[in-house]
């Protein structure tokens, strides 16, 4: 079984999630990332035998809260490290050509703020119609990725941390890398 990219966006919801102690079931995730119930129960699992998180012996119904998400010791690990230095060769970025959408990568925060906007002819962003900057087509890890972000400001560092690792100049992995890092640690 392989990951698949939406499993990186459940995968950092529940990240993000964690963050604010909230337990959320199936049917929450699923709405509140624009993917199928089945789809985030499907990306847990392959999660889980990715070794990226721990789930419960025994899966909840989509109706019952999910775990926290729970990390092996090496687990956070594990996750930093597929992120750092997996994701961007496995679900790699698209470059497309000037259109309007939502900033990521540098151009978005966390990393907007190290990186002046004058330094972006076009800044990266996510195509989406409804978006409010102009920039460079940069492909997001799921076709929902820009609805979901909008909804939870977390999630969209996190997805925006990761794709500055993803094409990122080294400058911007760095910085994105230690607050990726950062996020992922905090308890």
């Amino acid at each position: 079984m392989s990951l698949h990219p939406q499993d990186v966006v459940v995968l950092l919801k529940l990240v993000a999630n964690r963050d604010a102690n909230k337990r959320s079931t199936y049917a929450e995730l699923s709405r509140d990332l624009f993917l199928s119930t089945s789809q985030v129960f499907r990306s847990v699992q392959r999660a889980e035998t990715a070794r990226l998180i721990i789930a419960p012996s025994i899966l909840p119904n989509s109706g019952e809260a999910l775990p926290r998400m729970w990390l092996w010791p090496n687990n956070s690990g594990n996750l930093k490290e597929f992120l750092i230095h997996g994701a961007k060769y496995a679900f790699p970025v698209e470059r497309g050509g000037p259109t309007r959408g939502i900033p990521t990568a540098d151009a978005a925060p966390p990393l907007s703020h190290h990186f002046p906007q004058q330094d972006f002819p076009l800044p990266p962003v996510w195509p989406y119609a409804e978006g409010s900057v102009r920039g460079i087509g940069f492909s997001p890890l799921y076709k929902n990725v820009p609805e979901a972000a909008l909804r939870d400001p977390k999630l969209y560092e996190l997805l925006s941390l990761v794709d500055a690792i993803r094409e990122g100049r080294s400058r911007e992995r760095e910085i994105a890398i230690r607050e990726l890092t950062a996020r992922i640690d905090s308890r």
